[in-house]
């Protein structure tokens, strides 16, 4: 168990290295985490005003979630695939950029729009089943969709390494999980680990620090709240972006190795090997 911990951290760190090769592509989750905040307050308002009209009926709220869902995905996917071909070129010895990776993006948009209709679709089936089940039943059907995360988790280095369609690549993603990560999801377990651990660590330190202000509120300025409170934000917005990054990262490394077992500049090949079980087809 602390060797494959061991492993995973490895793992992390020679994300890091890569990311340090080009930190702009931390512009990738950045550019994605503002068309999200976009894409939430477009269809805030219309989904409230909904909710107020009789007679919409639970059908149309599922409706406008569904929609909601695709225009989501279709975000999240469109970048997490710029990403992914920024870092493929990287990978490949070439120097990307910004453009480059939006220039792939935008060459596998029909199987992105694809990708997100299908995942919105299970998105919405698997919240409409988990509303009317008890506690194991949502149980169960939390454990649906990590197994559908984990299953399509290639689905985009697919797309922008093939540019296959959605299907295809969703079946090429499980077929690779099949074949050569087996039940052993050391690089996603490993990368929310460490993060786990910087998540805890944030919030242990961001405590300590918040009791001794409650503790003397009226003697301390609101402008030191105010301040407080801004560099604890950025701090967890910056946790999560290296992370987003990390994975996007990790995705292009996890697919080059398990479609041909090649090796990856900034990436120790043993720690690959040890990473990933080899499966018989």
């Amino acid at each position: 168990m602390f060797d494959r911990i061991k492993r995973s951290f490895d793992l992390v760190r020679a994300s890091i290295q890569v990311l340090r090769q080009d930190n702009h592509l931390l512009l990738f989750p950045i550019l994605s985490s503002v068309a999200l905040v976009l894409v939430l307050v477009a269809f805030a308002l219309p989904v409230f005003g909904l909710a107020s009209i009789d007679g919409i009926g639970e059908g149309g709220l599922y409706g406008a979630a569904f929609l909601f869902y695709v225009v989501q995905y279709v975000v999240i996917f469109y970048f997490n695939a710029a990403l992914v071909g920024a870092v493929m070129i990287r990978l490949d010895g070439g120097t990307p950029t910004l453009g480059d990776g939006l220039r792939i993006a935008n060459s596998r948009f029909p199987a992105i729009l694809g990708y997100a209709v299908i995942s919105a679709t299970v998105g919405v089936i698997l919240r409409a089943i988990q509303e009317r089940l008890g506690v194991v039943g949502r149980l169960v059907i939390g454990l649906v969709g990590a197994a559908w995360a984990v299953a399509t988790f290639m689905v985009v280095p697919v797309i922008v390494v093939r540019d296959s369609g959605a299907i295809d690549a969703i079946s090429e993603s499980t077929s690779l999980l099949k074949r050569t990560w087996g039940e052993n999801v050391v690089g996603q377990t490993g990368l929310g680990a460490a993060f786990g651990v910087i998540y805890f660590g944030l919030a242990t330190v961001t405590s300590l620090l918040a009791v001794p202000l409650m503790l003397n509120v009226r003697a301390v300025s609101p402008a030191l709240f105010i301040v407080f409170a801004i560099v604890v934000l950025l701090a967890v917005l910056a946790c999560i972006l290296f992370h987003a990054t990390l994975s996007g990262i990790y995705a292009a490394v996890l697919y080059r190795y398990a479609s041909d077992g090649r090796g990856t500049p900034g990436f120790d090949q043993s720690v690959l090997d040890a990473s990933f079980v080899r499966k018989s087809k």
